[in-house]
Parts: C-alpha cells; sequence; structure tokens
C-alpha cells in the first residue's frame, strides 16, 4: 500500500504489498469453487445460445478498457464548468452519464475535498468500486488490512501512503455498498489556471480519485 516500498513494508506483515509492486501469488493452483461454477455457467449459457464466445469477449474487452482516465476526465471538467460541478455533487450518475460514462443502475456520489475536509473510499464487505470510471481497483484496495484498517485508523494508513494530513482537516470515511459507489473530487492543484481540460486530466491521479493520494502538480 505504501509507495516507497524502501521505507514502509507494514503490509507486508497484515497481508498487503506496496502498490506498485503488488504481490501475486502464483495462479497454478487448483480451481476454487466459484471459479469452476463461472466456467460452468458460462459454458451453459453459450450451448444454450443466450450469448456467444465473441459477445463473452467483447463485454472483457469492453471492462478492461476502462482506465482512471474516465474518472480524471470527470473530475478535469469539474474543476473547469462550475455548473457541471455542482451537477456532479448533486447526481454524479448522470453527470458522469453527460460525459459519455454510463454508471448503469448503480447509484454514484462525488464527495468533494476541501480544505477543511479530505474523503477517502472504501469497501469494507468486498471490493465494490466505480470500476465505470476508475477501471478495475488496485490489488491493495482489495485487501481485509485496508477494508478494516481504513475505517479504524484512516490517518495512520493515509500516512503511509505518503499522505500527511494537517490535525485540523477532518477526514471523512466513505463505506461503499453493492448498489452505491464513491468517487472523491479532489482539489485542483494552485497554479493550474491557465490549462485546460486535457492538460487537467493528466494531473488526476487514481488514488486521488480514492483518496489516498493527491493530484499531481504542474
Amino acid at each position: 500500500m505504501p509507495h516507497d516500498h524502501h521505507d514502509h513494508d507494514h503490509f507486508h506483515h497484515d497481508g498487503m504489498s506496496p502498490s506498485g509492486h503488488p504481490y501475486r501469488a502464483d495462479n497454478d493452483e487448483p480451481l476454487s469453487y466459484w471459479q469452476c461454477m463461472e466456467i460452468a455457467v458460462r459454458e451453459l449459457l453459450i450451448e444454450k445460445g443466450h450469448v456467444t464466445p465473441a459477445e463473452i469477449a467483447a463485454q472483457i474487452e469492453a471492462m478492461d478498457a476502462r482506465s482512471p482516465a474516465n474518472g480524471a476526465a470527470v473530475v478535469a471538467r469539474a474543476w473547469t464548468d462550475p455548473a457541471f460541478k455542482a451537477r456532479l455533487l448533486a447526481d454524479a450518475s448522470a453527470a458522469s452519464a453527460e460525459m459519455g460514462f454510463d454508471i448503469g443502475g448503480l447509484r454514484l456520489i462525488a464527495v468533494e475535498n476541501t480544505g477543511d475536509v479530505h474523503n477517502v473510499i472504501v469497501c469494507t464487505l468486498c471490493s465494490c468500486y466505480p470500476r465505470n470510471l476508475l477501471g478495475l481497483p488496485p490489488d491493495w484496495y482489495k485487501t481485509r488490512a485496508y477494508r478494516a484498517r481504513t475505517v479504524k485508523e484512516p490517518r495512520k494508513v493515509l500516512a503511509e501512503f505518503g499522505l500527511e494530513l494537517p490535525e485540523t482537516t477532518q477526514v471523512r470515511v466513505h463505506d461503499s455498498t453493492a448498489d452505491m459507489r464513491y468517487i472523491v473530487l479532489p482539489a485542483r492543484p494552485t497554479g493550474t489556471e491557465g490549462m485546460d481540460e486535457t492538460a487537467l486530466a493528466a494531473l488526476v491521479t487514481r488514488d486521488s480519485m480514492i483518496g489516498t493520494g493527491l493530484p499531481k502538480t504542474p
């Protein structure tokens, strides 16, 4: 989870690994019950003619194409368009759809970081995540250590990411659910007044939209 793996190895002891160098066990062990069930259902659907292998492959490709760049575009629009920002904070699902990002039946909530409040997102039950905007969740987001510790000691967890917040800053932890997702609207970096949306979007990091990091500085 920490970005500097030389200095911070706390999550190695908790079953987590530094982001950027995630630990992945070899995947040559026997298939789990749920993996076998997925294969059986998929093959049955193909056999019955409900879907084709090409349609399944297309859906997988569409999911893999989602990336944090989608969310970064939404954030950059909010930074430059006050009316859009207001719509985003009122109904993030509808505002994202304006830009062509379909959230589906999920409710998406945007929470804004300010000088007084810092928001961080977690899913304590599993790994609920706004995949349409941010792509696949990072490995550390799904670990039990992050899910458990963030709600109990958020400042310590953020510090391990390298994000030290003033004591005067209120930290709000938001717990995602199966039908509700969150995205953080980070504060716009200073010195970016003359930058357009494309340039601003390049400053928006994935972690800044989860709340475990900040945007890049120009």
